[in-house]
């Protein structure tokens, strides 16, 4: 059948609902920052996942997948939100494919000035995975109109039967991403990860390999003030801990360092000093979503944590009007929702 994409203007849930008090959910020791507010905005599907967040042209979007459940789902389609404000929703998108669930859905603005949705393409028959294809969907100029998913192109030197590309950042005119590819048996391998580089969002080119053991996979990709680039990788068997890449232009040299923190849906951003600010899945002594700071040396503290238990995570992040914004998904109040955090950078930071 012919790819689907739906518009609508459904008001977003519970938007102005402040959870503050859900603190003792967690029951987490990190302190609460000054003026930190937090918002359910969704729970309009049965499951609502894997969040990231954007802001372009004057607001906010924050894009997730909706299903049955996490894993498997025949079923997966991506919800795009929209917020002048950030704490009034509104859904501007509802992208779907058929015979494609539609999963971890990342946010990038093309050069062109379009926003675009890069997301990963697992196919089922059965409720038996046959196979990943990465998917891509752009917006109209203006952040609405989001385009039929279509396929993307992997350099067929690489191409594999499990490809995903897990999040696109831009970087003078180039879009790069890690391709990280899983075989049918998952940790069991075959596996394999890199570099790839866009000039479209549609077709990708390898630049380098990424040579990691411990079963890598989702990975977020920025640029230091430097101009260096910096990978965030989460590793899911060894020793289980998240491994910081650095490479200069070409990017085709790597440096590793271990973490000293487990990830599970990583993202960083680097503040407008150079700091990192990271938000991951925290493992022990609980499992949550929250907030580091660190260096490209692996070491990390905690700065925030968040109401949030069970499956959660997948933070987006997103400086704006002197505060930091986040993105995350929780099922601490029983159904997995989307929440969003505004925390004045006044009050982080001092522990920067």
């Amino acid at each position: 059948m012919t790819p689907m994409i739906k518009l609508n203007q459904q008001k977003a849930f519970f938007s102005g609902f402040l959870i503050l008090m859900f603190f003792s959910f967690t029951g987490l020791s990190a302190q609460t920052p000054d003026g930190m507010q937090i918002r359910k905005i969704w729970d309009g599907a049965q499951h609502s996942a894997f969040t990231d967040l954007l802001y372009f042209k004057g607001a906010f979007y924050c894009s997730f997948r909706e299903g049955s459940g996490h894993i498997p789902g025949t079923d997966g389609t991506v919800r795009i939100l929209r917020s002048a404000d950030g704490r009034s929703w509104t859904s501007v998108a509802d992208i779907r494919k058929e015979g494609i669930d539609l999963r971890d859905p990342k946010l990038s603005i093309t050069p062109k000035g379009r926003i675009m949705v890069i997301m990963g393409g697992s196919i089922y028959r059965n409720r038996k995975i046959e196979g990943r294809k990465p998917q891509v969907s752009f917006s109209d100029g203006k952040g609405g109109n989001f385009s039929a998913p279509e396929e993307v192109k992997i350099d067929p030197s690489i191409v594999s039967w499990g490809d995903w590309l897990w999040r696109v950042t831009w970087h003078k005119g180039t879009g790069y991403t890690i391709d990280y590819q899983i075989g049918p048996e998952e940790r069991k391998g075959p596996t394999a990860m890199y570099l790839l580089k866009t000039k479209d969002g549609k077709k990708f080119e390898k630049v380098s390999k990424i040579d990691l053991d411990g079963f890598p996979n989702e990975a977020t990709v920025r640029f230091a003030p430097d101009g260096k680039m910096h990978v965030m990788i989460r590793r899911e068997t060894a020793d289980q801990m998240g491994v910081w890449a650095v490479s200069e232009a070409p990017y085709t040299d790597w440096k590793y360092s271990k973490m000293n923190i487990r990830l599970g849906g990583p993202n960083f951003i680097f503040t407008p000093g150079g700091k990192i600010i990271a938000g991951t899945r925290v493992y022990t002594p609980g499992i949550y979503t929250a907030l580091f700071t660190g260096t490209p040396e692996g070491n990390f503290k905690e700065l925030v944590s968040f109401p949030s238990s069970g499956d959660n995570s997948y933070p987006g992040l997103v400086i704006h009007d002197d505060r930091l914004w986040v993105s995350y998904y929780s099922s601490h109040e029983g159904k997995s929702s989307v929440y969003i955090a505004e925390i004045p950078m006044k009050s982080l930071e001092p522990k920067l």
